[in-house]
Order: C-alpha cells, then structure tokens, then sequence
C-alpha cells in the first residue's frame, strides 16, 4: 500500500508522530498501522460473517442442493436467530471492551489482547465440530468487542485535540480501511470457504487477524504516547469487587445451565433468546440511566430525550440492514443466479457490494452535503435520518419482488442484490455518519466517551429484535409479510421522524 513519507527526525517522530516528521498521507505517521490493523481486523470479522450462515446450514435440509458439505446441518431459521445474537453481541461488548480500555489495561494493551483473542477464536472455527465452533464465535465477538472503541480512540490520540485541522481526514482515511477489508474478505474468505473448504475459510480470517497483530505491535512505536495511559485506573478494592460479582453470576449461569442441560431441557432457544433479551435489556437500562442521573444539567437531559428519537430509529436501520449476512445472504445463495457473463460465482462474493457502494457512493454524497450546505439548503440532520428510514424500507419494499418471484427453476438476477445494496449504502451514508456526529454533540459531558459505545448499541438492538422475531414470535424471516412487515416498520419510522422534526430539534437545542 502506497503512502507518502517525508523523513524527518527520530526525536520529532517521537514526541509528536508524524507532526513535522515522516507522514502517512499527510497525516501521523501512527496511523499507518492503526489503519491496517483494522484493515486486517475488518477482513477477518467480514470474511467469517459472509461464511457464518451458510456453514451452519450446509450438509442440512435448507442448504441448497448440490452445494458443499461440512457444516453444521442447522435449520435455516436457526441459523439465522444464532448470526442475529452474534452481531448483536459483538456491537455490545463495545461498552465494556472501551471501560477495559478506560479503567484496566489502557487503549494499546487492550487492542493487542483483542487481536490475539479474535485470532484465537478463529482459529478455533477452523476446527471442524460445534464445541469448537460456538467457542470461537464466542471469543471473535469478545475480541471484536474489545477492539472497536479503542483503535478508534488510539487514532483520535494521534492528532491535537478535537480542533486539529486534520482529525476529520484522519478518521476518513482510517473508514477506507474499514470498507478495504469488509470488500476484500469475502472475495477471498468467502470464496475459499465456500467452495474449496469451510475451515480453510475460517484459517485465512485467522491469518488476517494475524497480520493485523503483528502489524499493530510493530508500529506500537509510532503511536500517541498518551494511548498507553489508562486513563482512569480502576482502584485494587473496586477491581477485587467486580470480579467477585462477576463470577458470582458466572457461577449462577453455570449452575443454571448445567440443570437445564442435565435433565435434558437445553435447546438452542435457551441461549439465543436470554442473549437476545440482554441486548434488548442493556441498551434500554442504559439510555434510562443516563437520562435519569441528577448530575446532568436540564439541557443535557432534553438533549438525552432528543436523542432516544435518533436511537431507536437507528435500531430499526441496523434491523434491516443487517440482515445483509442472513436473510440477503440465503437468498443470494438458494435463489439467485450464480452465473454473471457466462462466469459463476460463488454466493459470498454478494457480500463485497455493500463496501464497494460505500467507497463508490461516500465522495459524491460528502460532496453533496457541501454544496448544499454552501447554498444554506443541507438537510437537516432529521430530515437525513428520514431519507435514510425511507431508503432502507424502499429496499425491502423491492426485495419482496424477487423473493416472491424467484425459485429455484428461476432465479432471480443478481442486479435486485446490486439494487437492493446500492440503496441501503445510500441510507447508511444517511445515518451513520450522522448519528456519529450526533452522539459525539449531544452526549452529556459526564458521558462523552461512554456514549459513543451508546451509539453501537442501537446495532444490538436492532439485531436481538430480529432474534426474537423468529425465536418468540416463530417468524420466518425470508417470508413476504415479514419482509414488507420490515419495510413499512421503517417507512414509518421515517413518518414518525419527519412529522416530529420540529420537536425533536427543539430538543437537540443547539445542535444541528
């Protein structure tokens, strides 16, 4: 990867990086690593994702027919409400893995630990068999957990302050990183794993992260001296506390779920359905206590309310647009056609469209915003979360016709996907960059760094909503009426957003 380095002196490269020394595209030069680190992080957790329903399903009765074998033999539903709970779990381990980093271990430690540990659970999804299956999707969700807010907070370190002219672009490059590894992995994971060897799939996502370990530790010089400080040490009595209570309730799941499994109970419900509950439960108890604690300020605490109208609307995107790696996925995989100009595909390779739109579309939308903003006519940060809702409904609204459509004597064409990918790209350009802009101007003080944690949890939400769809409520997910169901929740979400625009900004107050 090409960068642009101008030598300077070691002394300035060690007391500022990059600040008048060597540069990585006119940036710290620390970026450099933190940038392919998450690359290679990015490339393992998407590669695995683009592979995780289809290995449950293969060798079982919805697996399509003629495909590998060596998976799991799960029913497709199941399947499905097991990739729900897993990408909801790894958006809400983002809360506690940015406290490891805060109170433990400091922000380096904690993503050098997060890297070895997503390796680790890869490796042992490179293991034929569920025992090693279920721990290695367990340890890439703690690991991915730990290892997202604080690269991020590492980068933000690098420059001086929140003012530093360069900040924006600093994270701008770092989100290409992102986008190169999401669009790269199933291209090369998904297409080993699918059609060569599902575990041979899994070892490469393994290697990725191996990389981006080996990476990180070796650029750990040009990083931010500040990124190893933990920034509020937990003291030895609240630390001997915590972990007392916390195998206390280890302990308590243990017991509980060795009767469960003992006299015969356990099914898959038993696990999913208590997690997906969780990620319900966490966000909801969170966004409460924050919004009831007495130390903030009466502009704080609207700015809270205004807030919630952002958050739940952003569950119900993430609802849908997640859904991507299951529900899309299948669909791409049993009936969608696999041959584009007389060349086969395989199924995964659906799953690289999505970054391939996002680092397509992002300039041209970054563009737009300032030119409005330039005539005074930029939306509104509720009137883009509305376009966004409407977006991600409109693309359900059109992946009912394929789906209604197509079988398996006639499948649908692959530009619906195309389609339907274009369209939700377009949306998240619309909300996420705005609700990460917005959880940074409307968090309260007391709150700042707690809240972008706040913000994936809307992720988790979404997700475990999903889960609970069709492990309480019994729906099949790639059903027409659950789809259009889907579609017109979010249309009227965005009703609901649009005709509430005028209360929900007298709320966010000074914020725009």
């Amino acid at each position: 990867m090409a960068s642009s380095l101008t030598k300077g002196t070691a002394e300035q490269e060690k007391t500022s990086p990059g600040a008048g020394g060597r540069t990585f595209f006119g940036h710290p030069l620390g970026l450099a690593p933190l940038f392919l680190t998450e690359m290679w992080e990015r490339f393992s957790y998407y590669g695995m994702r683009a592979l995780l329903v289809l290995y449950l399903i293969a060798g079982g009765p919805d697996a399509k027919p003629g495909s590998q074998g060596g998976g799991l033999a799960m029913p497709e539903a199941g399947s499905v409400a097991i990739y729900g709970v897993y990408v909801g779990m790894v958006y809400l381990l983002a809360l506690p893995g940015g406290w490891f980093g805060d109170r433990i271990w400091g922000p380096r430690k904690t993503v050098a630990i997060a890297a070895s540990v997503i390796m680790a659970g890869h490796l042992c999804l490179a293991i034929p068999g569920k025992p090693s299956f279920f721990v290695g999707l367990a340890l890439v969700a703690i690991g991915s957990g730990l290892l997202k807010s604080n690269i991020s907070t590492m980068v933000g370190h690098l420059y001086d302050g929140p003012q530093d002219p360069r900040r924006n672009g600093g994270f701008t490059i770092f989100y290409i990183g992102v986008n190169l590894g999401a669009g790269l992995a199933p291209l090369v994971i998904g297409t080993v794993g699918q059609t060569v060897s599902w575990h041979l799939g899994f070892a490469i996502a393994a290697i990725g992260m191996g990389l981006g370990l080996v990476t990180f530790l070796l650029g750990t010089r040009l990083l931010s001296p500040e990124s190893s400080v933990v920034p509020k040490p937990l003291p030895a009595d609240e630390r001997k506390s915590l972990l007392m209570k916390g195998l206390l309730w280890l302990g308590i799941a243990a017991v509980f779920y060795g009767v469960v499994g003992g006299t015969g109970h356990f099914t898959q419900k038993w696990a999913t359905i208590p997690l997906a509950l969780l990620g319900m439960a966490i966000p909801a108890a969170v966004l409460i206590r924050i919004k009831r604690d007495k130390d903030l300020t009466s502009e704080e605490q609207t700015k809270v309310t205004g807030y919630i109208w952002f958050f739940v609307a952003a569950a119900v995107f993430w609802m849908i647009f997640e859904q991507a790696g299951s529900t899309l996925s299948t669909f791409a995989e049993k009936r969608t056609s696999d041959t584009i100009f007389g060349w086969q595909i395989p199924s995964t390779l659906f799953q690289s469209i999505n970054p391939i739109w996002i680092m397509t579309i992002a300039p041209v939308i970054a563009w737009l915003w300032l030119w409005l903003a330039r005539r005074g006519s930029e939306p509104s940060s509720t009137t883009k979360f509305a376009v966004a809702m409407v977006l991600i409904g409109l693309s359900f609204f059109i992946f009912a016709i394929p789906m209604s459509s197509a079988s398996e004597g006639s499948k649908a064409g692959p530009m619906w996907l195309v389609m339907i990918y274009m369209i939700q790209t377009i949306g998240e350009l619309c909300l996420s960059p705005v609700g990460l802009s917005l959880t940074t101007k409307m968090a309260p003080v007391k709150y700042a760094s707690q809240m972008m944690g706040v913000w994936f949890l809307a992720v988790t939400a979404g997700n475990c909503t999903t889960t609970l769809l069709r492990e309480v409520g019994g729906l099949d997910l790639n059903g027409i009426g659950v789809i259009l169901g889907q579609a017109t929740a979010a249309v009227l979400a965005a009703f609901a957003v649009w005709m509430y625009r005028k209360k929900i900004e007298a709320l966010m107050g000074d914020v725009r």
